[in-house]
């Protein structure tokens, strides 16, 4: 395995860790181990993919406000006119 397929592969670890533990406390909101699990695994997540990102790129699309699509701005095709 590559250095990347490395780091994906813990990145995706921590993030289904993550996913299952929302889930689980969607129904037990008040399971203080589960909650520390949950803030544990956030903070260790937090530099693999910054550390990532640095050498490998982006792993999600970020949007940001100053490059906004510009096509939202345009009229819809049902907000024009048709001549007939």
């Amino acid at each position: 395995m590559t250095q990347r397929e490395i780091m994906l592969k813990k990145i995706g670890t921590y993030k289904f860790a993550l996913k299952d533990l929302q889930l689980y406390l969607d129904t037990h909101p008040k399971d203080e181990y589960a909650l520390r699990k949950y803030d544990e695994y956030k903070e260790i997540l937090k530099p693999l993919v910054k550390e990532f990102e640095s050498r490998f790129g982006p792993l999600t699309v970020k949007a940001d406000n100053v490059n906004k699509f510009l096509w939202i701005k345009n009229p819809w095709p049902w907000d024009t006119e048709e001549d007939d």
